[in-house]
């Protein structure tokens, strides 16, 4: 099993829940998150004062699966998140030892 974290712009949260459910992942977290990367945030103007904004509004997509659905579920995050600008994001894949449902008891893949 390995869990999948995904960083990306947060208008392309749609798409990609929508394909991960089309190719039969359903569950997953999803957290607002804020930050930056090579793009270093930008500047902005209010009230005619221009300041930095360092830290960008993202979206992380958190899904722990069995090791045979992590490539078909990284094609398609990367296929559905990709813009071909600078701050898309990133993809982490973690090893997960061990998961179980509080309600039953269940572990491991079958917890999923």
């Amino acid at each position: 099993m390995k869990k999948i974290e995904a960083i990306i712009k947060p208008f392309k949260l749609d798409d990609v829940r929508e394909a991960l459910t089309d190719i039969g992942i359903n569950g997953m977290t999803v957290t607002e998150v804020k930050g930056f990367g090579r793009q270093k945030g930008h500047t902005e103007i209010y009230r005619g004062a221009e300041y930095a904004v360092d830290f960008l509004p993202k979206v992380k997509i958190e899904i722990v699966l069995p090791d045979e659905q992590i490539e078909r579920a990284i094609d398609v995050i990367i296929e559905n998140a990709r813009s071909g600008k600078i701050g898309d994001g990133k993809i982490f894949i973690l090893p997960v030892e061990e998961v179980i449902r509080i309600r039953t008891g269940e572990t491991s893949e079958s917890a999923i």
